[in-house]
């Protein structure tokens, strides 16, 4: 009974070091078609590094990384989550998810936006929770209008225009004040025009 014991740990050793000993090798064999620009070859290895090594979050750093830079935006967000559940303070993939998540709903902003479907209730209270978000997060600031000298230097062609029109209009009426009427339809600009597809 001792020596069925003793053969079966044996086993389970040799087993363990076979995966370490594939896992390095796979993780090599993955970073070598990276470098050869063999992404999907590579994505193929890591995927069979973390199936070696089920508790190590490197082939989902790199896969979320190859992912995102390929702007595979979902499979980087599904690579960044295993990641974190291996690692729930790992910044790299963190940062993917966000900026993923970003230009997933981004991209869906825009298509919606096109397809006139943001008028529905529902979109728009998502649209309100998602600009409180932001603005808790990174400051009053990331959803604020133009700046004054963007939009001044933006409205300085019109009144040359308008200076060929017949003189009807009342010579005390300041310039001032017809462009500050102007821009008063600004203030209900779409909050996401600050977020970049970049």
């Amino acid at each position: 009974m001792g020596l069925v014991l003793l053969s079966l740990l044996g086993a389970c050793a040799t087993t363990g070091g076979e995966s370490a000993s594939d896992y390095g090798s796979l993780m090599s064999q993955a970073e070598s078609a990276v470098s050869a620009g063999r992404v999907d070859a590579a994505l193929a290895d890591f995927a069979d590094a973390a199936k070696a090594d089920p508790t190590r979050k490197e082939p989902w750093v790199r896969s979320a990384q190859l992912q995102f830079d390929k702007s595979n935006y979902a499979r980087a967000i599904v690579a960044a989550e295993e990641v974190l559940q291996r690692d729930p303070d790992d910044l790299v993939a963190d940062g993917i998810l966000t900026v993923s998540g970003f230009r997933i709903a981004n991209h869906s902003l825009q298509r919606l936006q096109g397809r006139g479907a943001l008028a529905s209730e529902t979109a728009r209270r998502e649209a309100e929770t998602l600009a409180g978000t932001l603005k808790a997060t990174m400051g009053d600031d990331i959803l604020a209008p133009e700046e004054p000298q963007k939009a001044a230097a933006a409205r300085r062609p019109r009144p040359a225009r308008r200076a060929s029109a017949p003189a009807a209009q009342s010579p005390s009426r300041p310039a001032a004040s017809s462009a500050s009427s102007e821009s008063g339809g600004q203030s209900g600009a779409d909050p996401f025009k600050n977020i970049g597809g970049n």
